[in-house]
């Protein structure tokens, strides 16, 4: 997996590419970590993610609490059809938005 992130108009952009599972969760919570501490809005990309686990629910579910708690909220983007099939299943896609592109997620930002 890897994971690049850049803030940019108080906005912490992720991108992540291949496997979110349980040997790659604690790297991701790790680096998501270190940037919600000057920003509490989020663009995470899943382009490139092709696998998601339980694992990477849970951080996903972590993300959405911690940012949530503070007023806080994250935008995914590009969610692959199998991807949104398993959040369906689990309920997870009730707690976010889906965008079809960086640029529609930032306009929800906008807006609020």
């Amino acid at each position: 997996m890897k994971v690049t992130t850049q803030t940019k108009n108080n906005i912490v952009y992720i991108t992540i590419q291949g496997s979110i599972d349980s040997n790659t969760a604690g790297e991701l919570q790790s680096r998501i970590m270190e940037e919600l501490t000057s920003c509490n809005r989020v663009i995470m990309d899943l382009t490139a993610v092709v696998f998601l686990s339980s694992a990477g629910l849970r951080v996903l579910l972590m993300l959405y609490r911690q940012l949530n708690a503070n007023g806080g909220k994250v935008l995914l983007v590009n969610v692959s059809e199998e991807i949104c099939d398993i959040m369906s299943m689990t309920g997870f896609i009730n707690f976010f938005e889906l965008y079809a592109s960086i640029e529609e997620a930032e306009k929800q930002f906008i807006q609020t």
